[in-house]
Formats: structure tokens, sequence, C-alpha cells
């Protein structure tokens, strides 16, 4: 089982939600989403657990290696909602990331009331959760 990620644009912050299990499978893929928000937008990156089933500790690695990569370009991240299974214990040679109990909490952290109002902007894998499907065509019988 692999994970599914959401990427949101939001006023001074991005929102990277995953799905799934965080395992040893799924890092490559989470690398590459964390790849993707690296390459889009600036400011603070809140990584959103809420529909993350589980991570191993090579998950929990990957989440703590991502902190590191957004950190060198200037992108703090911060965690919502994280797995009851046990919370994140970064390597020593990194500040401790930020978690909070939920996905709107990390919002109310950043909300800011002069930001200006935009229609936030949204990328996704092919298989997120809540993705609209467009509906199969017909089959047609010969």
């Amino acid at each position: 089982m692999t994970i599914e990620w959401r990427y949101t644009t939001h006023p001074h912050l991005a929102v990277l939600s995953l799905a799934g299990f965080l395992g040893a499978d799924a890092v490559a893929r989470f690398d590459g989403a964390v790849g993707w928000v690296l390459a889009r937008g600036a400011g603070p990156v809140v990584l959103d657990l809420t529909r993350l089933r589980g991570w191993s500790v090579g998950g929990q690695l990957a989440v703590a290696e991502a902190a590191r990569r957004l950190a060198a370009d200037g992108r703090p991240l911060e965690l919502a909602a994280i797995p009851a299974d046990g919370s994140l214990v970064p390597a020593g040679d990194h500040r401790p990331i930020p978690v909070h109990c939920d996905l709107p909490t990390a919002l109310a952290a950043h909300a800011r009331p002069d930001a200006p109002v935009e229609e936030p902007r949204e990328w996704q894998s092919d298989d997120w959760p809540l993705a609209v499907r467009r509906p199969e065509p017909a089959a047609r019988h010969a």
C-alpha cells in the first residue's frame, strides 16, 4: 500500500495532505510529493496527516528528512493530526517540528486578518480519496 497526496496553497502557507500508510514502500512517493511542494509556493508547510492510517519508523524518518529539505529552502514544516501510534521524534540535529492536534488548528495558528482573500490552488495524486472522478465512458456493445 502506498500513499496518496494533495497539495493546497493558502495565503502565506501550504498544506500537504497524506492518505494511506507511510511505510517503506511509500517513502519514494512521499519524497516526490515534497519535491512538488518545493517547486511550488512559499512559506510554511503543514503536513496534514488526518487521513494517514499510520506510519512506520521509515516513514517517520522520511518526514524528518522532509523537514530538513524544506528548512534548507526556508520553509518550516509543521504537522497536523499525527497518527495515534506515536509522535515524530526528529534527530537531534534538527529543531523540533511543531505539532497541531488537527488541520483547522494549524490553519488558525497561521491566520492573518490582513491576508488577501485568494482562491486556494490544489494538486493531487490520481487516487486521492476526495478526488472527483470522471464517469467512465459507457461500454459499447456490438
